[in-house]
């Protein structure tokens, strides 16, 4: 969840109601079916959230851990939380048979930590999800690389939501090389430069760039 700090766009101000996983979960089942992560960018990210919703209503038996941030949560989920721990997230990752994330480089990358390939949405600008359009970038080359698979409507989720509870080792991988921190953090800096239009004559250069990157973090 750390993707939006990375690219500064992180409000310094937290969420009013702020939960401890570790308490607030007491006595709750730490396995669910799908786990959503929207991270801790302070834009509303009320698309996917709608995604969601619309899944969770046609499939009541699916349990569901909403991490919603600055976004109002989903009434059907199991469980809503502000946010937690990373630790104690990528082990609610590490059980759980689905993972949905935001499409940016901290959340997808958190998830391949863990060794769970995530269904990644990326944020738009044009929806006031998010300052630019980097996630939509970063998730496709993920996607390229076999490192995360992209849900593009409310449809294309609930398929490949689907198609992971059908068949979980396809959404599985090897695990993140570890103490890989800094090379994340190389390859969101590349994303800020990018962001902020220094590569925009030459999208393709930064594409090679990030794959380079990749196979530094990701175990071949």
């Amino acid at each position: 969840m750390s993707d939006s700090q990375n690219m500064g766009t992180v409000s310094p101000q937290q969420p009013d109601s702020v939960v401890e996983v570790s308490a607030e979960l007491n006595n709750q089942p730490l396995s669910y079916d799908i786990v959503v992560s929207l991270g801790t960018d302070y834009h509303k990210f009320d698309r996917l959230i709608e995604w969601i919703e619309s899944y969770l209503l046609s499939h009541p038996t699916v349990t569901c851990l909403c991490q919603h941030g600055f976004t109002e949560g989903t009434e059907h989920a199991t469980k809503n939380v502000d946010r937690m721990p990373r630790s104690e997230l990528l082990k609610i990752y590490e059980a759980a048979k689905v993972v949905i994330v935001q499409g940016g480089p901290g959340s997808i990358l958190d998830a391949r930590e863990v060794g769970v390939i995530p269904i990644a949405v990326p944020r738009l600008a044009e929806f006031d999800e998010v300052v630019d359009n980097h996630q939509v970038q970063f998730s496709q080359v993920m996607e390229d690389n076999g490192e995360a698979f992209i849900a593009t409507d409310a449809g294309d989720l609930a398929q490949k939501i689907d198609d992971a509870l059908t068949h979980p080792q396809k959404y599985l991988g090897s695990r993140r090389v570890p103490g890989a921190d800094k090379a994340s953090e190389n390859l969101s800096a590349e994303l800020g430069s990018l962001s902020q239009g220094q590569a925009s004559h030459d999208i393709r250069k930064f594409v090679r760039r990030w794959r380079q990157v990749l196979r530094g973090i990701i175990q071949p």
